[in-house]
């Protein structure tokens, strides 16, 4: 079981709904809509995003680095390894 997993259809909710607007994001281009307007969509979606990243990072935590640390062993540190270098991911992003 992933740490995600008690609210996975929240998740799925909110990816079926960034999924909406990057469609949306499609026909505004198709359609030439105004640069600033799909640069705003542009951001909302991104927001939309970093949302569920950020959620799922807490969850991971939460659920499999927390568990790796109570295990101990090679397991922890590279657990710890791993978010280390997602939240780095993020952070760049």
């Amino acid at each position: 079981m992933r740490g995600y997993t008690s609210d996975k259809d929240g998740y799925l909710k909110r990816l079926r709904r960034i999924e909406g607007q990057i469609r949306g994001l499609q026909r505004m281009v198709e359609n030439d809509e105004y640069c600033i307007d799909v640069l705003t969509q542009i951001s909302a979606a991104t927001k939309a995003l970093q949302a569920v990243s950020l959620g799922l990072m807490d969850e991971h935590l939460k659920h499999c680095v927390a568990q790796a640390l109570v295990d101990g062993g090679k397991d922890a540190d590279e657990k710890v390894r791993e978010a280390s270098e997602a939240i780095a991911r993020l952070v760049r992003s």
